[in-house]
């Protein structure tokens, strides 16, 4: 069943083409809902979008397309021509009512978009194995959650995928951190040194080390330390997995960096630069001719001393997620990537992929507001608020709404006295709310059977909610596409506010008036399964009862 924004877009469609034998996209045409009621129930700019094809004034355009319009057909009251030459159209009141009846029949599946043909990589998180996840994790994983369900529901095949950065010097030192630890469990004096791991997790660890395998790993050796690295890796990794899962993000995909190493994959793509012309060396290093492809300066690839940047094994990864045939790559980066994003997107277009593939969006710095003051992290340090901790404050629904809430690209103080409040002053209990009450309604209703007709849902508020919830396939297809989850939570807050506002302004449950009761029931129905809805593609829960 077509949706109504869709219908007027092929009403508008087909006027079009029979006033001007022009054949337009029906993608091309857009239909939104005007803020002010008295400009109609939808609106369209598709005269102004034609005036610099048909060369006219858009008045005339919009004259010829309202004169052209199959308005008994589409259940259009009328149109009027506004402002330079926006399309307002009303609809016959019981237009709206087909929603309910269309969500009432595909229950949960309501929303689903017909499946599209595009292959999306999204790697969030991807925090070191160095220590738990903190606040900017918490936010890039709620988000990166979210959009990767978004876009499921948008019909994209998506692939979740985590970036584990096992090698390098954080790795070495996170070995070195807990060797020490080991030793000092062991009795003997070993300073952590400046670079080291400082938190109690990796303490424990030793402890646990030094009472399971005695002094066999005293010696400091590279077979040893291996050990470490591995032991630490493990454990790091383990609580990261444990801290997502009760954060319900999951991930289809582990990716190591160390693997990449071990395979080859890392030597290979500096090989194919060399290869390819791109590279030089200088002052013992050798450098990548990134400002071949619009970065403001050349990187290098290796040191002078032999190691390899941090860059490198970041190509090679992302050269791989090509290799693996992906449509397009999503990364979400931390606000200290900013300038990141050039130079890897050089190095793809050096090594034959297509840089317009690749999107980067960046999350942008949390503060942890506690009584009007910040809540300093450091994660090295191991005094950092983690996401469990926040979540056993304010709870998993408060967190992950929160953290949704606001464009990635702003600052997000998150007020945990807000998130933790019990009014409708808190968005995510305001939603929550809403839906338990939808819940105890339908429940004094327990013989409800629904109705086979919609014809008595004319209230101003009823039609308002039904507006809303035919928003609910635009919403999805807007946010999958723009990757702008917090639009989602707009759409909540939204919905449970016109929902609000018909509970108060009309009675639903009429032992006079047995009909009209049963059509206002499946609204309450309708609206329930859509909140429910939206709520879990953010990964909040739909509480029954508060």
């Amino acid at each position: 069943m077509q949706t109504i924004d869709v219908q007027l877009k092929e009403a508008l469609q087909k006027a079009i083409k029979k006033a001007f034998d022009l054949e337009l996209d029906v993608k091309e045409i857009q239909i939104e809902i005007p803020k002010n009621k008295e400009h109609g129930d939808f609106s369209s700019n598709a005269a102004m979008q034609l005036t610099k094809i048909l060369r006219k004034n858009p008045r005339l355009i919009a004259q010829e397309i309202v004169q052209n319009v199959d308005q008994e057909t589409y259940g259009i009251e009328k149109i009027e021509i506004a402002g330079p030459g926006f399309l307002n159209l009303c609809l016959e009141k019981n237009s709206f009512a087909q929603v309910v009846h269309d969500i009432l029949k595909r229950g949960e599946q309501y929303g689903n978009q017909p499946k599209q043909d595009v292959r999306i990589n999204l790697e969030y998180v991807s925090a070191n194995p160095t220590g738990s996840l903190h606040l900017g994790h918490a936010r890039g994983a709620a988000w990166g959650d979210a959009c990767a369900r978004i876009m499921k529901k948008a019909g994209y095949d998506v692939t979740r995928e985590y970036y584990v950065n096992d090698a390098g010097n954080q790795i070495a030192n996170l070995a070195q951190s807990l060797y020490a630890r080991y030793n000092q469990a062991l009795g003997i004096p070993k300073e952590i040194g400046a670079d080291g791991y400082l938190g109690s997790d990796i303490e424990e660890k030793g402890k646990e080390l030094a009472r399971k395998y005695g002094d066999r790993y005293l010696d400091a050796s590279e077979e040893n330390l291996a050990f470490f690295r591995k032991v630490g890796v493990d454990f790091e990794l383990d609580k990261i997995k444990k801290d997502l899962d009760e954060y319900r993000v999951h991930f289809d995909v582990w990716s190591s960096e160390q693997k990449l190493r071990d395979d080859g994959a890392v030597e290979q793509a500096i090989l194919k630069l060399v290869e390819q012309g791109y590279t030089y060396e200088k002052e013992g290093a050798l450098w990548f001719r990134s400002t071949d492809f619009g970065d403001d300066k050349d990187r290098v690839l290796r040191k002078s001393d032999g190691s390899l940047t941090y860059l490198v094994p970041d190509i090679a990864y992302h050269n791989n997620k090509y290799e693996r045939g992906f449509d397009e790559l999503v990364d979400f980066f931390g606000a200290d990537h900013h300038g990141y994003i050039p130079r890897l997107k050089a190095s793809m277009s050096a090594l034959g992929n297509d840089p317009e593939k690749l999107h980067v969006d960046i999350i942008q710095m949390v503060r942890l507001v506690s009584n009007g003051e910040e809540m300093k992290m450091s994660k090295r340090l191991g005094n950092a608020t983690t996401i469990t901790e926040l979540c056993q404050r304010v709870g998993v629904d408060a967190a992950r709404y929160f953290f949704v809430q606001r464009a990635l690209d702003s600052h997000l103080d998150f007020d945990v006295e807000l998130a933790t409040k019990k009014s409708n002053e808190n968005p995510v209990y305001y939603a929550q709310y809403a839906h338990a009450r939808m819940c105890s309604i339908l429940k004094q209703a327990p013989d409800w059977q629904e109705p086979e007709v919609y014809d008595q849902l004319v209230h101003e508020k009823e039609i308002d909610l039904m507006k809303t919830l035919e928003e609910y396939n635009k919403v999805i297809r807007d946010v999958a596409k723009s990757r702008q989850v917090h639009k989602m939570t707009h759409y909540i807050q939204s919905l449970a506010s016109k929902f609000h506002s018909f509970y108060n302004a009309c009675k639903v449950i009429d032992p006079n008036n047995k009909e009209l009761s049963a059509q206002r029931l499946a609204l309450v129905k309708a609206t329930k399964i859509v909140l429910a809805n939206a709520l879990d593609l953010i990964g909040v829960e739909a509480v029954e009862s508060m």
